[in-house]
């Protein structure tokens, strides 16, 4: 499974907490607001993914998730 993140910068306020939470998915800017550098592809990914969506106080991360294919 893989989850594609995006990031609503119209309402993100640069707390940071997606880049600190999920590092492989996130980044930030130069102004310190998040970025989406990459998908969650390992379990591990898209717990820290989850994690990030539900402690960002804007809510401003969404994510979708599919079926890996090969």
């Amino acid at each position: 499974m893989t989850s594609q993140a995006s990031i609503d910068r119209t309402i993100c306020k640069g707390h940071g907490r997606c880049y600190m939470l999920a590092p492989a998915v996130f980044d930030a800017d130069d102004e310190g607001f998040g970025v989406v550098i990459g998908e969650a592809t390992t379990p591990g990914d898209v717990a820290a993914l989850e994690r990030a969506v539900n402690n960002c106080p804007e809510r401003a991360i969404a994510f979708a998730s599919s079926a890996a294919t090969h």
